[in-house]
């Protein structure tokens, strides 16, 4: 029991300080690499499928509550966060996380693998072919179009376990947001997204058979403790990083890590329904 204990911990800490470089180095949202470094971990340790990808989503939503804090807390502090955006968008993706989690919750593991594979690669594809500086138009839609799309964005991050930069970020400059401005405000969106829906897998999760040990619900407890400070720590690291570094290509190894990781999971599905 301990000794599983200690190699959980040792391999959530490694997931936290790689989430945490590529955050600062790319200037993605951690969550998008916990999600399926958490599913191959609990997968390596034979925790139950059934509930494998319900426990890496609550438990990367849970890490991105205190980051979400720090970034959205630094971001204010140079006046990067578009407040008017923030507040006209809170209602719709608090909106959108409550059915997304909902979903999530009545959702097998399959079809929480499917939608994570599936946007993964739909990012991969964005970030491989698609200038971080193009824009489609020079606003964001007015009126139901216009909540629309928070909607989604809160339906979606909320089932992937992501903090809504991956999602948001690409479609806030594709209608003419400067990406620094995306990014902060985008910051303010993952604590919108993430507090709502790690309650909703807390309470989906309690009793739920072949939990590991110290879980509440759908959240690994050990894994929050040691992922968050790992991720903190390296998110400096990765920025340094980022300067020395040319980012075009970093962002192609990106992508194609995510299209790995995407198959990966297609595979894995096949192979548990062949």
């Amino acid at each position: 029991m301990e000794s599983d204990l200690l190699l959980l911990a040792g391999l959530l800490l490694a997931v936290g300080v790689i989430a945490g470089i590529l955050a600062g180095l790319l200037g993605v949202g951690g969550g998008i690499v916990i999600v399926p470094a958490l599913y191959h971990v609990f997968a390596y340790l034979e925790i139950d499928p059934a509930i494998r990808m319900h426990l890496a989503v609550g438990t990367s939503l849970a890490t991105i509550i205190p980051t979400s804090i720090r970034s959205v807390l630094s971001h204010h502090k140079r006046g990067a966060v578009d407040m008017d955006l923030l507040r006209s968008w809170a209602a719709p993706l608090f909106i959108g996380v409550v059915a997304g989690t909902a979903l999530a919750a009545y959702a097998d593991n399959t079809g929480l693998v499917l939608v994570f594979a599936t946007v993964a690669l739909l990012v991969a594809t964005h970030m491989a072919f698609v200038s971080g500086d193009w824009h489609w138009r020079e606003q964001l839609p007015q009126g139901a179009a216009g909540q629309s799309v928070p909607v989604f964005v809160g339906g979606i991050s909320a089932m992937m376990g992501i903090g809504g930069g991956t999602l948001s970020v690409p479609i806030l400059t594709a209608f003419g947001t400067a990406i620094h401005r995306a990014v902060a405000t985008a910051a303010g969106f993952g604590l919108v997204i993430a507090v709502p829906a790690t309650i909703g897998f807390v309470i989906a999760g309690l009793g739920a058979d072949s939990l590991p040990a110290y879980s509440l619900g759908y959240v690994s407890l050990v894994g929050f403790a040691v992922i968050v400070p790992g991720t903190v720590l390296a998110v400096p690291l990765g920025v340094k990083i980022a300067h020395w570094l040319n980012p075009k290509p970093l962002r192609l190894a990106f992508a194609m890590f995510l299209a790995i990781t995407a198959f990966r999971m297609y595979w894995d599905l096949w192979m548990q329904t062949g």
